[in-house]
């Protein structure tokens, strides 16, 4: 069973098995042991349901989920524990190949609401689009769930560019970092009870009418008060660095010289940023900008350098170091601050808002062997 979502893609593999559970993580074995896991796989076991497949020889009686192990294995094309959402892609695609494995009838909001015990962003990956996540109202979380505003197409003028600024693992994990938050922020309190609210309302207004400039203003704000409630946390919480800092201020005199926003940037619990540009014609002057400023090492692949929707390179009139170098300067920079940092980011990855997770129907892509149960290259 595989499921993954395009264009930054989870693939997991779910099977079956009398052996022992295990899950091998981006080729790492690990221990399914975590309360996390064990919170996910007793939610989807306790509403499995009997399948049947008869030209597979396959009949699994909804009580014999209870005694059949699972070998899981996952693998992400973007970093891990990096503040891109890898867990929340992650178990989102988790619940939902186990969804489809013990041919669960949950809709993809209810499965959400199992999804987000393993990471609570991973609720909002169950959709593609633009996907809210609405808080509720039961102590024990139970109407917690996520629900698609728009799909992936509602507003497809939309280009976002991603910075990899760091791979590395973050020192402070979201979990941790949000419980922090909680126990110490008095900048978080206010922010849940004034400032959120108010924001969703009008994000979804922006979103329903196509409203860029207010989307860029309240993405950029929301952004900008999260690391500031990571700030305000005991002990402090440092996620984005000095290449961070300087995108935003690159970003921010762009748009200030033109009158309006031309992209918005946001921060997760990391230092990469995800830049979102209002049309094709934009992203395209974006990368020229990024790339004049954060240019590849010299012995950098530029094909490693820019990943994704790589036509956005041929729109910016650029095929090797010699485009690069030739990139002028911004005209809302002046020479002095017109300094590069080569080597400051590790690669850019282009692409757009997506899907949600799909089942594959091509086996070679699985990550399990069918025979076996183990990772193909075991």
């Amino acid at each position: 069973m595989i499921a993954s979502a395009s264009p930054l893609i989870p693939i997991t593999s779910v099977l079956p098995q009398p052996l022992p559970s295990v899950l091998a993580l981006t080729k790492i074995e690990i221990s399914l042991g975590g309360g996390r896991y064990q919170n996910c796989l007793k939610e989807i076991r306790s509403r499995a349901c009997d399948v049947e497949d008869t030209e597979k020889g396959i009949k699994i009686e909804k009580k014999d989920w209870q005694k059949l192990h699972l070998h899981i294995a996952s693998f992400n094309n973007f970093p891990t524990a990096a503040g891109l959402a890898s867990s929340a892609a992650g178990f989102a695609c988790l619940v939902f190949s186990l969804a489809k494995l013990m041919n669960l009838k949950e809709n993809q909001s209810q499965l959400s609401a199992i999804a987000r015990q393993g990471s609570g962003s991973a609720c909002r990956s169950l959709f593609g689009g633009f996907v809210k996540w609405i808080l509720g109202k039961e102590g024990n979380g139970s109407d917690s769930l996520a629900v698609q505003l728009v799909d992936e197409e509602h507003w497809n003028d939309l280009v976002i560019i991603i910075a990899v600024v760091s791979s590395r693992q973050k020192e402070t994990s979201s979990t941790t970092g949000m419980r922090e938050s909680v126990e110490t922020s008095l900048l978080l309190q206010h922010r849940a009870k004034e400032v959120v609210p108010k924001r969703i309302v009008q994000m979804e207004e922006a979103i329903q009418n196509h409203d860029f400039s207010s989307f860029a203003q309240l993405t950029c704000a929301d952004s900008n008060q999260f690391h500031a409630v990571c700030l305000d946390t005991s002990p402090p919480i440092f996620y984005m660095n000095d290449t961070s800092h300087r995108i935003i201020s690159y970003v921010e005199r762009w748009n200030r010289s033109v009158g309006s926003p031309q992209v918005a940037y946001t921060f997760d619990a990391g230092p990469n940023a995800v830049l979102i540009a209002r049309n094709r014609k934009i992203a395209t002057e974006l990368l020229q900008r990024l790339l004049f400023f954060f240019p590849p090492n010299s012995e950098t692949d530029l094909n490693s350098y820019v990943l994704g929707d790589k036509s956005i390179l041929h729109d910016a009139g650029i095929d090797g170091m010699k485009d690069i170098e030739a990139l002028p300067l911004p005209p809302e920079i002046n020479s002095i601050s017109a300094q590069k940092y080569s080597g400051d980011v590790n690669y850019f990855i282009c692409t757009r808002p997506g899907g949600g997770p799909v089942l594959l129907s091509d086996d070679s892509k699985a990550l399990l062997n069918p025979k076996s149960g183990l990772p193909k290259e075991a």
